[in-house]
């Protein structure tokens, strides 16, 4: 699995963002969660692409801590 969310001092003050943008991992987030499609946020944010905003998903969908025990 590629790593999609990085994060690193010199952009957005450390938050995890989406490689290679200066898009935040919540920001992705919060645009789902508030009704936006995948194709919706590509359009808004085009520096993420549909693959990357699905990576960032899957990345954090197998994050241990987000494992059944």
């Amino acid at each position: 699995m590629e790593n999609w969310i990085i994060s690193d001092r010199e952009h957005l003050g450390g938050s995890p963002r989406v490689r290679g943008t200066r898009i935040s991992v919540t920001l992705i987030l919060e645009s789902l969660a508030a009704g936006m499609t995948i194709s919706q946020i590509v359009d808004a944010y085009p520096s993420v692409t549909e693959e990357s905003v699905r990576g960032v998903l899957a990345e954090l969908a197998h994050r241990k801590d987000l494992q059944p025990a």
